[in-house]
């Protein structure tokens, strides 16, 4: 009934005002007043940094929610102010139902084929988390697999990766609990439906590579101390084999660097089970070494002694100066996707079998008779026992994936932030574009040699992903599962745009607007998404959430910002490190573009950022208050001085810089979203969220940064903090938090931008 009423009260308004609903104006009703926040003690802490002294009167809230009564405390009575305003806001209930609607649709994720059987996930609509099918053939019956619906009775418990094994007949899964990044790894009998005694612990940031149907390689950590496995620092992860039926302790260490416990190793077979390639990596950038194991003995049977005695890793790639990704191999030839040499990517092969030993070509399995295990140099330096060959060379469209399919290579290519997918063969000579139906992105195309079978998945900001069976040989691709929805996808306008940054750098971005409104030239509140770091792309994507936006009357607006990949290296170099104001110029500037070309009002622009994003949000409402009606920044960094501290934060010094060191810590200082909120601004209204298991940004980050906003600016606006219970960064999200999650903070948005429900199309 309160809902209904402020509803009504808003209307009325705006119709008082002239002003047809979902039109705003600068004097439309804004969301309720802030609450009194609950009190947050300041303790005494000051250290000298580099001749500066910084105070963080908000350290206590670092320690650990599960065993800190006083961060607990604090936590509860934040969430329950929070509710309380959250609750009072007219649009949120509208929004609660019609996300719930728009997510009420069957979806499926690809696709693996093993031993004549498919195994893929599939989602009735509003399941909490989305359930492992198999079936026999192509036109088999369904038959339900894994169902992670039965683990917790909050729904917080989800099924992560999975890889069925060579022929089939056992699935390895990992666990994830309520959105933490470590993992558990269980065996499934796939004709049985029961699981296997095999459980392997302290599982993070790992691939399942299976070797036959022996085992698979996986990556673990070492266990870390009681109570600690979601603040300490991960460090000295390596590569294991693990044989079906053992435990986890008879384990195979297959490679490591304890030398340099900072290294992450993750290991991939490749089909025909010649080569285990080990991709090493220190942070978040990408760029790799490359190790390769022979996997002698052959693996169609059981694996042979000298193997399990012998994991000698033989270094292709080392420096970590570029990025290199594995497309897949055939026979002794490796493909690779790398940008060395070529910052938009191009495809090489390395052809290995100079130091194939003689004896392997005849099914023995002798020493590779060089590196780490026989002590001698495989080859030198100018003259190495393989060699690289370039197949396909740098183009002007940023190369961001390859894979063999048959006799064929899939490339997909990123054309102005959109997908464009391409068929050649192995040597790489041109065979067709593969032609995809709107601006959008196709994922998938995984597939293996000898089989012209493929599955890949198209969606677009107004297209749920549809999944597809591509032919490599015949080129043509079919409908597998095409999402039905209640809404109709011809009623939104996708577009494409370019505007001007601070020091002239042109920046893509997409619009998505209702095509009557964006025909009409209506401006209309607008949400504004960024990311910008770490080389990560920002692609069309469907969102219920964001769908439920759109067709109250708003506009989205994605900006692909510099440090993204959307043009390769060169656009990563521009927003890293020292260069990382370019990417909050960049996010300014395309709100200034939006309000200059009539896309919406100047007080309805508002902005929202996950992650890293969250960082953006948070530094661009310091550097540019005024622009924004309103912001919401999703588990951010907030504390630039301390990131690395914390679980996965030491990855981080890649795009980040390091926090020891004077010249990157003067850059940090100045943009870190805690250590410049200022008294007495009149910043706009925020609202932070987080989850109390995020062990990727640890909710610390969130608790310290919403305690300064709320004493900076106590008589202003509302600066709320959202902390969600039993989950994480984000991933294994179950769909019932996601709906809660989406109608609080879209109708937080919509309060303060004036955006009020319009059914005109």
């Amino acid at each position: 009934m309160i809902a209904a009423l402020g509803r009504c009260r808003l209307i009325v308004v705006l119709l008082l005002l002239g002003l047809p609903a979902g039109a705003p104006s600068a004097a439309f009703a804004a969301g309720p007043s802030a609450p009194q926040y609950p009190a947050t003690p300041r303790v005494d802490v000051v250290e000298t940094q580099f001749g500066e002294a910084i105070a963080d009167p908000y350290r206590w809230l670092e320690n650990d929610v599960r065993t800190d009564k006083a961060v607990a405390g604090w936590v509860e009575q934040q969430n329950a102010a929070t509710d309380a305003y959250l609750a009072k806001l007219p649009q949120r209930e509208w929004f609660t139902r019609r996300i719930r609607e728009l997510m009420d649709y069957e979806r499926f994720g690809l696709p693996q084929k093993a031993g004549g059987r498919y195994f893929y996930t599939r989602n009735s609509g509003l399941q909490n988390q989305s359930q492992l099918f198999v079936r026999k053939g192509l036109a088999g019956k369904p038959r339900l697999l894994i169902d992670p619906n039965t683990w917790a009775s909050d729904g917080a418990t989800a099924l992560d990766d999975w890889a069925p094994s060579r022929d089939g007949k056992l699935v390895a899964y990992a666990v994830q609990d309520a959105g933490s990044d470590w993992r558990t790894i269980r065996v499934r009998d796939t004709k049985s439906g029961k699981d296997l005694a095999d459980e392997l612990q302290w599982v993070k940031f790992s691939a399942i590579a299976w070797i036959g149907s022996e085992g698979f390689l996986y990556s673990r950590f070492p266990a870390p101390r009681d109570g600690a496995q979601f603040q300490e620092a991960s460090r000295g992860q390596a590569v294991y084999f693990h044989r079906i039926g053992t435990p986890q302790s008879a384990d195979e260490r297959v490679y490591a660097t304890p030398d340099r416990p900072e290294l992450n190793h993750r290991a991939r077979v490749t089909w025909d089970g010649r080569w285990a390639v080990i991709t090493t990596s220190q942070g978040t950038d990408s760029k790799f070494e490359l190790h390769a194991i022979a996997l002698a003995g052959q693996l169609r049977g059981r694996l042979s002694a000298s193997m399990q005695r012998d994991w000698a890793a033989v270094e292709l790639v080392g420096g970590l100066d570029d990025n290199w990704r594995l497309i897949e191999g055939v026979g002794d030839s490796l493909w690779f996707v790398t940008n060395a040499g070529a910052a938009k990517g191009k495809v090489v092969r390395a052809d290995l079998d100079r130091f194939i030993p003689p004896g392997r070509k005849n099914g023995h399995t002798p020493s590779l008779g060089c590196g780490p295990v026989d002590g001698e140099p495989c080859g030198t330096e100018d003259d190495p026992p393989w060699t690289f060959h370039d197949v396909v060379p740098e183009r002007v469209d940023t190369l961001t994936r390859g894979q063999i399919v048959g006799d064929r290579l899939l490339l997909s290519f990123l054309k102005d932030a959109s997908t464009r997918a391409e068929m050649l063969s192995l040597d790489g000579k041109p065979v067709q574009a593969i032609r995809l139906s709107a601006i959008g992105t196709a994922s998938g195309f995984s597939g293996r040699p000898g089989d012209a079978e493929t599955f890949y998945t198209f969606a677009s900001f107004n297209q749920p992903p549809a999944v597809f069976r591509f032919d490599s040989r015949t080129g043509k691709s079919l409908p597998f599962a095409v999402p039905r929805v209640s809404f109709d996808p011809a009623d939104y306008e996708v577009e494409q745009r370019t505007f001007t940054s601070r020091d002239g750098t042109r920046v893509p971005m997409f619009l998505v607007r209702k095509r009557g409104i964006a025909q009409a030239g209506r401006a209309v509140p607008t949400l504004l998404y960024g990311y910008g770091g770490f080389d990560v792309s920002q692609v069309p994507s469907f969102s219920a959430v964001r769908m439920a936006w759109l067709e109250a009357g708003g506009a989205f607006a994605l900006a692909n910002l510099r440090g993204g990949g959307e043009l390769g290296k060169v656009w990563h170099e521009a927003g890293r490190l020292a260069n990382k104001q370019n990417v909050f110029d960049d996010f300014i500037a395309a709100g200034e573009y939006l309000i200059a070309r009539g896309v919406t009002p100047k007080n309805s622009l508002v902005i929202q950022g996950g992650s890293n994003g969250g960082l953006l949000v948070g530094a661009v409402v310091n550097q540019r208050p005024d622009l924004f009606a309103a912001a919401v920044p999703q588990v951010g960094v907030m504390d630039m001085l301390r990131f690395d501290r914390f679980t996965a934060g030491r990855y981080w010094v890649d795009d980040y810089g390091y926090p020891s060191k004077e010249a990157d810590w003067r850059v940090l200082r100045a943009y870190s979203p805690y250590h410049n909120l200022k008294a007495g601004v009149a910043y706009p209204p925020v609202l932070v969220t987080t989850a109390d298991t995020d062990d990727r940004v640890v909710p610390a980050h969130s608790f310290k940064y919403a305690a300064a906003l709320q004493a900076a600016n106590p008589g202003g606006k509302p600066h709320l903090i959202r902390i969600e219970t039993r989950a994480g960064h984000g991933s294994g999200k179950p769909t019932d938090k996601v709906i809660e999650e989406g109608a609080d903070i879209l109708g937080f948005l919509s309060a303060w931008s004036g955006l009020e429900v319009d059914p005109r199309p």
